[in-house]
């Protein structure tokens, strides 16, 4: 539709508040068996999010990313973000006795109530009798499949049950910018071999947009916890308008903002 005569430009179309998230037009199976694509997403009803090995002796290993903050702002995130939508989470830490110290505290804070899998020596957390267990039992209660996994360091507390899991039918979306490696060959590769056995790799927020959908519902207000506190580049944009709404602004002296 273009301007009319006059140079007006046509009125706005407003989708209405009441409408709701549209289902893709094909199953995902059918557009598999179609030799397409099956999108078939995460959502706050059949994921499941694995932290596994966030500790703060592995954690302060990490070298492929912008900063540790940043690292550790976006398990915290993701960790919210799972908490904000309902979302089942298993915990896990390694050798967390020795070197590589405990989980990290505010993960311990955000989910006070989940216990933590000590795996003893088994690396890849799927093959840890224990956490397998705890992980199946999770799975028969709930009926999730899709499976949400960040982990330190990439190319073996992630990679390593990603792999393992896509071999025993599970959708897998490792969050990559929630984990850490020591460098960047090894964030590299591991992102490579997941992504080639078919994980579907995510950003954090990216994901939390994905699992939200939609603004509009009920988990909105729980769900900007993360991205005020853990995206800050967001988190400014928000804050900033709401101190600003409704002609809440701060007074300008000098009578410039009209």
């Amino acid at each position: 539709m273009t301007n009319d005569s006059s140079g007006a430009r046509p009125a706005d179309i407003v989708s209405p508040i009441t409408d709701s998230v549209l289902p893709n037009k094909t199953p995902a199976a059918e557009a598999i068996s179609a030799g397409r694509f099956g999108h078939d997403k995460p959502t706050p009803g059949n994921s499941i999010v694995l932290l596994i090995d966030h500790q703060i002796g592995l954690m302060a290993g990490a070298r492929d990313v912008s900063s540790l903050a940043e690292l550790k702002s976006n398990v915290i995130g993701l960790g919210r973000t799972a908490k904000a939508l309902g979302i089942p989470v298993l915990i896990s830490s390694s050798n967390a006795q020795w070197q590589n110290g405990d989980t990290l505290p505010e993960l311990k804070d955000l989910f006070p109530d989940e216990p933590i899998y000590r795996r003893t020596g088994i690396i890849n957390a799927y093959e840890d009798p224990t956490f397998r267990a705890a992980f199946e039992e999770l799975v028969a209660k709930t009926g999730r499949t899709h499976v949400i996994i960040a982990g330190v360091t990439i190319g073996t507390c992630c990679a390593m049950p990603t792999l393992s899991m896509l071999n025993d039918g599970y959708k897998v979306f490792p969050a990559v910018d929630a984990c850490g490696a020591w460098n960047r060959y090894e964030a590299d590769a591991a992102m490579s071999r997941m992504a080639g056995a078919g994980a579907e790799l995510v950003t954090t927020f990216a994901l939390a947009c994905e699992l939200q959908a939609d603004w509009k519902l009920p988990s909105a207000n729980a769900m900007l916890e993360p991205f005020i506190q853990n995206l800050p580049e967001y988190g400014f944009v928000l804050q900033n308008f709401w101190n600003n709404a409704n002609q809440h602004k701060v007074p300008d002296p000098f009578g410039m903002v009209k």
